[in-house]
Formats: C-alpha cells, sequence, structure tokens
C-alpha cells in the first residue's frame, strides 16, 4: 500500500477474531487499505473495493476490484460470501441488504462509522451520512444478525457507532 500508512480501527482489531481465521474477508469502501492489510497481515483473503484502489498495491491474498458503490449498478460481489465484511467511515444505506448478503454463515459484520451528532465537529455533517442513533442495532436486527458488540460514541472529536455482528 502506498503513502501514509493509517493504523486500523481499534474496533476493527479488538473484534476481529470474532471472525474465521484466516478466512475470506471483504474490506468495503477500503479507501488506502489499512483494514486490508490488517486482514491479509491476520491471513484472510481479501476482496478489497473502492472507488479508487490506485492507493492498493497488490499483495498474494488480495484481490482489489474498482467499483463505484453509489452510481446505481449493480452489485459488484453477487452471490459471494465471507467470513468477515469490515466497513469504515462509509455509509450508504442502499447497501445494508447486500452487505447482509455477503457474509457466510457465522461471518461476522465489522462496522463503524459517523453519526448524528458528527457535525458539531466536521465533516461528515450531512445527514445522510450519518447513522440515526442506534441504526446499526437496528440493521443487525433486520437482517437476522446476532450482536456481538455495540457501542456509540462521542470521544471530542467524532461522534460514531460500531457493531459486531454474527450471521
Amino acid at each position: 500500500m502506498l503513502g501514509t500508512i493509517t493504523p486500523p480501527s481499534r474496533w476493527i482489531d479488538q473484534h476481529l477474531p470474532a471472525a474465521q481465521p484466516g478466512g475470506t474477508a471483504l474490506d468495503l469502501a477500503c479507501g488506502s487499505g489499512r483494514h486490508t492489510r490488517l486482514l491479509l497481515a491476520r491471513g484472510y483473503q481479501v476482496t478489497a473495493v473502492d472507488r479508487d484502489i490506485s492507493r492498493l498495491e497488490t499483495a498474494p491474498g488480495l484481490e482489489a476490484m474498482q467499483a463505484d458503490l453509489e452510481d446505481g449498478s449493480p452489485w459488484p460481489l453477487p452471490g459471494q460470501r465471507f467470513d468477515a465484511v469490515v466497513v469504515t467511515d462509509y455509509l450508504h444505506r442502499p447497501l445494508f441488504p447486500a452487505i447482509s448478503a455477503a457474509l457466510a454463515p457465522g461471518g461476522v459484520l465489522l462496522y463503524e462509522t459517523f453519526a448524528v451528532g458528527n457535525e458539531k465537529y466536521g465533516k461528515p455533517s450531512n445527514p445522510n451520512f450519518l447513522l440515526r442513533d442506534g441504526e446499526l442495532l437496528e440493521m443487525a436486527r433486520q437482517f437476522g444478525l446476532r450482536v456481538l458488540a455495540y457501542e456509540a460514541t462521542d470521544d471530542g472529536a467524532a461522534v460514531k457507532q460500531r457493531i459486531a455482528a454474527r450471521r
């Protein structure tokens, strides 16, 4: 991976062991690949998807896929299932059904993104990109996922929700 190396999210690192070790993983809206690197280091076969994959280097066990997840195109991974699905700092609600469907039986969803209240700290501030109170819990229930851990925080720099949930 190129550029400045941003460390992985504490939440993702802490809850990744709930997923099948060495299985398959999807890093959705992967950005610079901070979680892709973590997943590869933990022995996962990783599919990393983003609108811009130019910041990712090739690596054994990595399939990088360029896809605009918001342009109305079909889901780029039809029928594929993963032992871990990681989504951070990204929200596009129409993808919730596809994200859920991408979880293999026993698979773990690790999701962390900004929530209402974050506008007092800056961007994102558009309500379309901020989770409503309890929205990740609601999504997990809607798709029959078992919540392993959840938190909603305001750490003085950002307001976020985080969930670890199992199919």
